[in-house]
């Protein structure tokens, strides 16, 4: 036998080749928006702490600054504004409710002829209307100028049933008459004759001769 030969059992070639596992990116792409949507959370979740924090401090301002404005009021000051108050609003109530009888006598001098004198005059009040009937008695030139005289007192829209009653004839050839008519309430307001007195005046009626 030839003592050459030799016999190895080492193989010289591995028998099967190692496989080296290949790492996929899709697992590193799901981790990286994975942390990306966790620092967003966190950072939202510390703004609105943030935000809150604010908030509270603001309202904590606020809230010193109006208890420091109501100090800033004498009480004693506060209660006698609020008596005043009263007062003003209970003097327009009562304002509200006055009646005066001065615009009557201004209708009645524009509108009185010159032909017509009145030697009396006297008005009753009804408590459920607070309507002012009126009563008078005169004297007239003649009967037109008591015709006249009617419609003069018809152009003031808030008399009303002007009526000439008793006409009669004296020795002299004046005609005595007694005068009736009722006014509207409105017309005697206290309040709404101060705003006419304050508005620019229209003029007078002409007078007449007869």
């Amino acid at each position: 036998m030839d003592s050459d030969f030799k016999t190895s059992f080492i193989p010289k070639k591995p028998l099967a080749e190692e496989r080296v596992p290949v790492k996929t990116r899709s697992f590193g792409l799901v981790s990286l928006i994975a942390g990306v949507i966790f620092f967003a959370t966190l950072l939202a979740g510390v703004g609105v702490y943030l935000y809150k924090s604010s908030l509270t401090s603001q309202v904590a301002e606020l809230s010193t600054s109006l208890a420091r404005a109501r100090a800033a009021f004498e009480p004693s000051l506060v209660e006698t504004l609020q008596t005043l108050d009263k007062r003003l609003n209970a003097s327009k109530e009562v304002l509200a409710l006055h009646t005066t009888v001065s615009p009557i006598f201004r209708s009645l001098e524009d509108l009185t002829l010159k032909s017509v004198r009145f030697t009396k005059f006297g008005y009753e009040v009804d408590p459920d209307t607070n309507r002012i009937t009126v009563k008078m008695s005169g004297t007239a030139r003649s009967y037109t100028s008591i015709a006249l005289q009617s419609d003069m007192l018809g152009k003031n829209k808030y008399f009303r049933d002007v009526v000439f009653s008793n006409l009669q004839l004296d020795a002299a050839g004046n005609v005595g008459f007694d005068l009736g008519f009722s006014v509207d309430p409105a017309y005697l307001n206290y309040s709404n004759t101060i705003s006419a007195q304050s508005a620019p005046s229209s003029g007078t009626v002409p007078q007449s001769n007869n």
